[in-house]
């Protein structure tokens, strides 16, 4: 998959942009037949729209320590009132800084402690318009709400993760990290297979 970055510079509406981008990226060989979608972090909230703008190729969704989709809402509606304030805190002149500067300075030393890889990491990370997180969510009626897993890496998505279950999904907590898919790329690919042959088989 190609990186979607450039997308948000093109402007609102983020969502189906991000959503034709990916279905693009997906059509690049033409062949690709029934596909299970896998979405990490925020991408997660993403999901729906893509497999709206797939179609009917789209078996289900892998969620991997991902936000879970919030139609009619923005990730500011959705977001917990302290990170909500922190985030909107970080603003200027309508853009975020990028992911790693949210968090306190040492918090990203210790999740990718190999430096290279860190720096590697850091240089793809985009800055984002604050419009992106103020757009509600599209609603998304034809996507396979039924036919999805959830992957929880870190405490931090417990809660997301306890939500699918209560959705009857399948779900798999796993004692890692949010970004163990940087730093254990087999052992999290491995899991994450293990959630698409069950959304798969479904």
């Amino acid at each position: 998959m190609p990186s979607l970055t450039a997308v948000v510079e093109e402007g609102p509406p983020y969502y189906r942009r991000f959503a034709e981008a990916a279905a693009r990226a997906l059509d690049m060989d033409g062949s690709h037949g029934a596909v299970v979608l896998v979405g990490h972090s925020g991408a997660g909230a993403l999901l729906p729209a893509v497999a709206e703008v797939v179609g009917t190729d789209v078996h289900g969704a892998v969620f991997v320590d991902a936000l879970l989709p919030h139609p009619g809402n923005s990730w500011f509606d959705t977001a917990p009132v302290q990170l909500r304030e922190q985030v909107a805190g970080l603003a200027r002149a309508g853009r975020l800084p990028r992911w790693h500067d949210w968090l306190p300075s040492d918090v990203l030393d210790t999740l990718v402690s190999d430096v290279g890889l860190r720096e590697r990491f850091i240089a793809e990370l985009p800055t984002m318009p604050v419009a992106y997180f103020e757009e509600p969510a599209p609603n998304a009626p034809g996507w396979p709400a039924s036919r999805c897993a959830y992957v929880r890496l870190s405490e931090a998505y417990a809660g997301a993760a306890d939500e699918a279950e209560r959705q009857g999904w399948w779900v798999h907590r796993e004692n890692a990290d949010h970004l163990a898919l940087l730093t254990q790329p087999a052992r999290i690919a491995g899991v994450i297979a293990r959630a698409v042959a069950v959304v798969a088989d479904t």
